[in-house]
């Protein structure tokens, strides 16, 4: 291990991350002059990678969950050859640049997850981690190991205080991650000042209690990063936290560990002061060590190497085993593309059925024939219906495909898009509706990374009954709607929730979330070619050539609809409205269903206000329920076919 060179490498980082943000007068440079050593030990010596193959499945993964720290890892990537041009680091956090404040997935080559809320990319490593053991599981042979490598994360102190990070960490420690290792920048500085102004607990005392391996040092010494860093690889039973003590803005004379230095930037003179005590040229913006430089170079041919050794270990190993070759292609190939494959349940006109019920059919319809399916439940398996026939994952089990979350909503939301992210699998969670609310913060970022995750929320109106108002969904449909490029489903029968399982995962480009109900349902007659228009978000389920009123409705109030149109005299047509997400892509197809100039009601067991921009009434609760059994109160708030004809 070359540390001069390495502390060259630091140093450059130092250089790049504090003009940078100067630049963009905006930003967090404590981060990165704290960090930089432990960046260029890991980049530059310890990480399996080949930067000019950012897509390597087997390369180490590297989770900045401290995203504020953006420009230490911007700095690296450009540093070590992933195609981020030094322009680029000039334009950080101006609009258009590879350079955003917070790092984007799907953006800059070399950026494995969007993170910026703190503890979701701890989160998301965990879901890596997870990737890695069942993929090894899967294709490992003993003369060949193709899937063989770690998932590293820098933690912050934010991150340590986040609870998403203490579900995800409980959860690794059960499950004995031992490739996953977290390094815990211990500064003792946040936004608001020093840390023990809130947060005094003995961090490495709680991830012990977690199954972790805790290990300590400094922040400062590439000697020690390595040595402690070898230990964790070692450990194969525990997940390794390293805790390493740093000095929040290194280098900076007046400045250095304070909070001042942690989000904002240091200043021309501070600046000067802080090269020229890091020995660096005062009046040369974006300075980069000449030896860094030859030091990248030369380890591009090891990191080259690597990837091509890989390749040659592949070959063989496919050579070998051309029947787990031939699943890997499987796993690797166009999922979309395999969904024919399922057979779909029998689920006849007539029948009654919770679609959360059928959605369990349809979900073991697909996993029978999808081996990359992959997830589970925050302890609603039994609820959901979202338990597979395919064994537990766990420590001793690694083939497992059904995932026990335990009750921790938020920790799973971050543990599925990690998984997703990974690539080989497609990951989904479930749990109730009205606890969509302990998820937002992945669910938003799935969205926004057009990751396409899939999240079942059953018991999704009043219907609940008898567990009350706090259980009962009433806004949560309409809020996960206003989430851009989140696709929600909420199919009204059994066949339709088939079919909306057979959308999600065809979605390539975002996520979904599929609503189902606990009560039953009859499954009701459609036309012929119900199938296609379902994919465009709506479709006629009761049709008149000239209807005096078009009723939309979703999930359950498509039943209700058809009860109230037994009740009027009027000519009404009924929609099922699946989608309105869809439903906007499609707007011709969406005019065919609903025509110009007629009376539109629309009934949905929830608020109203989504719903008023399509229709001129609607049938809704707007407050929230009461514990009874779901009929009776969905009678006491008025949900009702009687109220419903009324609108007509």
């Amino acid at each position: 291990m070359n540390i001069p060179a390495l502390k060259s490498l630091a140093l450059s980082i130092r250089s790049l991350s504090m003009d940078g943000v100067q630049a963009a007068n905006s930003g967090h440079p404590g981060l990165p002059l704290g960090c930089a050593d432990l960046g260029a030990t890991l980049y530059g010596e310890l990480l399996k990678h080949d930067p000019s193959h950012p897509d390597w499945i087997d390369r180490d993964r590297f989770i900045l969950s401290a995203g504020h720290g953006s420009m230490l890892l911007y700095s690296l990537l450009h540093l070590t050859g992933y195609g981020l041009p030094l322009d680029e680091v000039k334009k950080f956090r101006q609009l258009g640049s590879k350079t955003p404040g917070h790092p984007e997935y799907g953006h800059t080559a070399g950026v494995e997850t969007t993170t910026g809320p703190l503890g979701a990319g701890f989160s998301n490593a965990v879901g890596f981690a997870i990737a890695e053991t069942k993929l090894a599981a899967e294709f490992n042979t003993p003369a060949h190991k193709i899937v063989d490598h770690f998932t590293y994360a820098l933690a912050g102190d934010g991150c340590m205080m986040e609870g998403v990070s203490s579900e995800a960490a409980s959860l690794a420690g059960h499950l004995e991650l031992g490739k996953l290792i977290v390094f815990y920048d211990s500064n003792g500085i946040t936004i608001e000042g020093h840390t023990d102004i809130a947060f005094t607990e003995d961090v490495g005392k709680r991830f012990e209690a977690y199954g972790w391996q805790v290990l300590k040092g400094s922040a400062h010494d590439i000697a020690q990063i390595a040595e402690l860093t070898k230990k964790a690889q070692a450990e194969t039973k525990k997940p390794s936290l390293v805790i390493l003590t740093s000095t929040i803005g290194f280098g900076s004379p007046n400045k250095a560990g304070t909070h001042d230095v942690h989000g904002s930037p240091l200043g021309p003179d501070e600046i000067k002061a802080t090269k020229k005590n890091l020995g660096l040229p005062e009046d040369q913006l974006f300075y980069i060590v000449p030896e860094a430089l030859k030091y990248v170079a030369d380890k591009a041919k090891d990191w080259k190497k690597s990837f091509d050794d890989w390749n040659t270990l592949f070959a063989a190993w496919a050579k070998a085993n051309p029947e787990l070759k031939a699943k890997w292609d499987v796993f690797f190939g166009d999922h979309a593309k395999q969904l024919d494959l399922a057979e779909e349940p029998a689920f006849a006109v007539g029948e009654a059925i919770a679609t959360r019920v059928a959605g369990g059919k349809s979900l073991n319809a697909f996993a029978k024939a999808l081996p990359w399916l992959f997830g589970g439940s925050a302890d609603l398996a039994p609820s959901n219906n979202t338990a597979l026939p395919f064994g537990e994952y766990s420590a001793k089990n690694r083939t497992g495909r059904t995932m026990h979350y335990g009750v921790r909503e938020h920790g799973m939301g971050g543990v599925v898009n990690g998984l997703n992210l990974h690539g080989g699998y497609r990951a989904f969670g479930a749990t109730f509706l009205v606890f969509a609310d302990y998820m937002r913060p992945p669910l938003r970022l799935a969205a926004l990374m057009k990751l396409p995750a899939i999240h079942v929320f059953t018991h999704d109106s009043i219907f609940v009954g008898e567990d009350g108002p706090t259980h009962e969904p009433i806004e949560q449909a309409e809020s996960l709607r206003i989430i851009p490029n989140l696709l929600v489903l909420r199919p009204g029968d059994a066949q339709e929730t088939f079919q909306a399982w057979k959308l999600a995962l065809a979605q390539t480009k975002r996520p979904t979330a599929i609503l189902l109900t606990r009560q039953n349902l009859k499954i009701y007659e459609k036309p012929a070619a119900w199938k296609d228009d379902f994919k465009k978000g709506a479709y006629i389920v009761k049709d008149e050539a000239k209807p005096d009123v078009v009723v939309i409705a979703t999930g359950s109030e498509v039943s209700l609809a058809l009860e109230a149109v037994a009740l009027s005299p009027k000519k009404v047509r009924v929609v099922s409205v699946t989608s309105r997400e869809l439903v906007k892509e499609n707007p011709d197809h969406w005019k065919k269903l609903v025509p110009a100039g007629v009376r539109v009601v629309a009934a949905e067991a929830g608020v109203t206000s989504g719903w008023l921009g399509l229709a001129d009434a609607a049938l809704g609760i707007d407050r929230f329920g009461e514990s009874g059994p779901g009929a009776a109160v969905a009678k006491y708030l008025g949900l009702t076919a009687e109220n419903l004809a009324k609108l007509f």
